[in-house]
């Protein structure tokens, strides 16, 4: 075993021409461009071409009519950090134009390993740490990119950076560093990837020697530098991992420091029509569907019962203090990680840290199988969600004068309710953005629904702004994301793809399965989130087509703050048990509920 070699495998890649990539000033007009990222490259004294991290990927995409452009990470001198990258990748998106001179306003990116984290640093607006100071965060008002693929990504780290070198790209993707908390932490508790299309692909080829070395022991486990828990995109949304049996890169080290097997593919080495990957990719981006029969999705993989962990340490108040122990995890300057937890029917075990000024806790962290969790230990209140009432949406944005709901653990000593008009306090609660109060109508341990201060609107694009929770035991504080309009369709079942909240809109009957809709019926759709220029240019389309007629109305209800309508016409030639609903407004889509229409 030569783990050591590893520090200079990335320095040893051959060096190819890549014919087929489009100079970034002179992208073929219209088209959405494919930006390929790359991950580390070892002091970027090797060859960081396209050729060497991604094969004859742009000829295959090529023969696909996509345009291929390349990001090259060596090209940003001084070794920055992660951060600083996802700034310069920022920049060079604003820099692509179409031959006839115009900016290239959409993207798509296909990224690999360390490009992943680049990719995010970007998304979430990640600001170049300082030393000592918290993480800050200005996420870009349009990040303009469409589609998003990871290739093997170390979401959560990897074990094998310790390898590679300390400098700040592998401090960074180190297991359990402060950058991968606060990337995973930036937005509510968690990284929602600005709800762009997002599909990652792992792999599973590795020998399962960096698992062992991780403290897994689970064969299968890995790509030989990146675990299934840490590679998935589970965190931020479900369904979207597809796993291959193939290695992360391709060099012969890793054969023989015993990571990998001779015979087994590398999985950004593209080269040829018949690449599962390439194959993917180009599904996905195409809008096909024949990424979801290729690989495996990991929740049909042998070790989904898998998950992992990060842990963070806080005051009551929300202040962050470094955990000092931790049992069965290991800790990376008082953050504590695990990459597999063993899941039973009961969930997670309870795990014992000791938080610095607040010493032992026992938590039991909500973990998602197939993909790592952040979970904090503190006293006091604890957010994990905060999404429109009724529905959890991806991505997690909400809306002025909406309805939304807070969710976590010690969120209230009691359990109270308020009617209209509902206060700024209900029992020790208390909940502000931005230091604006907010009005409460339900409060409990794990819940709290509240109004969004219709107050604070934007005019168009998003604010990043700062929800606080006060209650007699602390406060805590997440950043939150509002825009103009996220409309919320109500569903019996809480499930965003469920029966929509819905009545007859003449008769006042429940929509369901004992009284169906007809073509011709007013449907009245209940939903919040509409904003505070409410209908203004609203749609609904219900199946394949448009909902109107003579009496269309989208609106608030004027005798239930915060709750909306919208009466539409059933269409005719439409029929099904769950017919899929979507409101539009203001330019922004809400979940797709269903409807019962015979």
């Amino acid at each position: 075993m030569r783990l050591a070699g590893l520090v200079v495998f990335i320095s040893f890649l051959p060096s190819f021409a890549a014919g087929q990539l489009a100079p970034p000033n002179a992208v073929p007009n219209g088209v959405i461009p494919v930006v390929f990222v790359n991950g580390y490259q070892l002091g970027c004294s090797g060859d960081s071409g396209f050729k060497s991290n991604f094969g004859s990927a742009d000829t295959v995409m090529q023969a696909s009519g996509l345009v291929t452009v390349y990001f090259d990470n060596c090209t940003v001198s001084g070794g920055p950090s992660i951060e600083a990258l996802g700034a310069a990748f920022g920049k060079f998106l604003g820099s692509l134009t179409y031959v006839n001179g115009s900016a290239v306003p959409t993207v798509d990116v296909v990224a690999h390993s360390m490009g992943g984290l680049i990719v995010r640093a970007y998304l979430s607006g990640m600001q170049p740490l300082t030393a000592g100071t918290p993480a800050t965060f200005i996420p870009p008002a349009n990040p303009g990119i469409r589609k998003v693929v990871f290739l093997a990504t170390p979401h959560f780290g990897t074990y094998v950076a310790n390898y590679l070198g300390n400098d700040a790209q592998t401090k960074e993707m180190s297991l359990g560093s402060q950058f991968l908390f606060d990337l995973n932490t930036w937005n509510q508790g968690t990284d929602d990837l600005r709800g762009v299309n997002a599909l990652a692909i792992a792999g599973n080829g590795g020998t399962g020697l960096e698992s062992l070395l991780a403290g897994s022991s689970l064969s299968g486990f890995d790509d030989g530098i990146v675990e299934l828990t840490s590679a998935s995109i589970g965190f931020a949304i479900s369904g979207r991992t597809r796993v291959v049996a193939e290695c992360h890169t391709a060099d012969p080290l890793l054969v023989s420091d015993g990571v990998c097997s001779a015979s087994t593919a590398s999985l950004n080495q593209i080269n040829d029509q018949g690449n599962i990957v390439g194959q993917i990719i180009t599904s996905f981006i195409t809008g096909t569907k024949a990424w979801t029969t290729l690989g495996e999705a990991i929740e049909s993989d042998p070790n989904y019962n898998y998950a992992g962990v990060l842990v963070g340490g806080e005051d009551q108040n929300g202040a962050a203090e470094a955990l000092t122990g931790a049992t069965g995890l290991k800790l990376n300057s008082g953050i504590a990680y695990k990459e597999a937890v063993q899941l039973t029917s009961a969930g997670a075990p309870a795990l014992n840290v000791t938080v610095t000024g607040t010493g032992p806790l026992s938590i039991t962290p909500q973990l998602a199988p197939g993909t790592t969790s952040v979970a904090i230990a503190k006293n006091g209140p604890t957010i994990t969600g905060v999404v429109p009432a009724g529905i959890a949406q991806y991505p997690r944005d909400v809306a002025p004068g909406a309805f939304v709901t807070i969710y976590g653990s010690n969120l209230a000593n009691t359990t109270a309710q308020s009617p209209q008009p509902y206060p700024n306090q209900l029992a020790d609660v208390q909940v502000t953005v931005n230091e604006t109060p907010a009005e409460l109508q339900y409060v409990s341990t794990n819940q709290i629904n509240f109004i969004y201060p219709a107050s604070i609107s934007p005019s168009s694009g998003p604010l990043f702004l700062r929800l606080t929770l006060k209650n007699s035991l602390g406060q805590q504080t997440v950043s939150l994301i509002v825009v103009p309009a996220v409309p919320s369709i109500f569903t019996f079942t809480g499930v965003a793809n469920g029966p929509a909240a819905a009545e007859n809109a003449v008769s006042g009957a429940v929509i369901n399965a004992g009284n169906p809709l007809h073509a011709g019926d007013y449907v009245a759709l209940f939903l919040t989130g509409m904003g505070v220029a409410h209908g203004l240019s609203t749609t609904v389309v219900v199946g394949t087509q448009n909902c109107a007629g003579a009496f269309f109305f989208a609106g608030p209800v004027v005798s239930y703050e915060a709750l909306d309508q919208v009466n539409c016409q059933i269409p005719p030639g439409i029929t099904g048990g769950a017919v899929p609903v979507v409101v539009t407004t203001n330019g922004y889509s809400s979940n797709i509920a269903t409807l019962n229409i015979q």
